[in-house]
């Protein structure tokens, strides 16, 4: 019997385990938010929704887009209010060890 309940148990935390990865894939990928806005954009010219929903629409997909953006780059040292670090290249002469 606990053998049993630890196989059901263990099915059910894979199978959630997936759902989990591939939603979070979902709400990071930008371009399943372009998707969104050519849908609405398709909708706006066959006059299924108003230009006040299309506006509102693309600001929400603009939004999450920077919000994909700056959880998944990472933000680098900021040195001033116009320049940022985003790597560092490091060489090292092999005659001087």
């Amino acid at each position: 019997m606990f053998l049993l309940d630890s196989l059901l148990v263990g099915g059910i935390r894979y199978v959630l385990d997936k759902v989990a990865t591939i939603a979070e894939q979902e709400v990071n990928d930008p371009e399943r938010q372009r998707e969104r806005l050519l849908e609405a954009q398709m909708q706006l010219e066959s006059g299924d929704i108003t230009e006040e929903d299309f506006a509102a629409i693309e600001a929400d997909v603009f939004d999450r887009i920077r919000e994909i953006k700056a959880r998944t780059q990472s933000t680098g040292t900021v040195v001033d209010e116009e320049h940022r670090v985003a790597g560092v290249e490091i060489s090292v002469d092999d005659e001087s060890f």
